[in-house]
């Protein structure tokens, strides 16, 4: 029955993890969507500043705004990975489970 209670544990924070998956997916999206905007933004400003247009890419990059805004999209996009990553672990802990409780119970598949 400890294999079996370990199991259903492993399902229970599978659902957890899905579900904390679309809060950062969510999060991750937004952050791109603003980090995008505020680059636009900022993209015209020093054009119409009259920077070359060939030295705006570098440029725009070292504003603070959209350097801060690079980073919470990055954060973000981290946070996203490292919950896909967890909800494989936890899948593969439950294959792993799954095949324990075949071989207690001798059930074949």
């Amino acid at each position: 029955m400890e294999l079996i209670q370990e199991m259903n544990q492993k399902v229970n924070e599978l659902n957890i993890s899905v579900r904390q998956l679309r809060i950062s997916g969510t999060a991750r999206a937004e952050a791109e969507r603003d980090y995008k905007i505020a680059l636009r933004i900022e993209a015209l400003k020093l054009r119409d500043s009259g920077i070359a247009v060939s030295m705006i890419d570098k440029v725009v990059y070292g504003v603070k705004e959209i350097a801060e805004l690079r980073f919470k999209r990055d954060v973000a996009d981290t946070v996203y990975q490292a919950n896909l990553e967890a909800i494989n672990s936890i899948k593969l802990q439950i294959r792993i489970l799954e095949n324990q409780i075949s071989r207690e119970w001798g059930i074949s598949k």
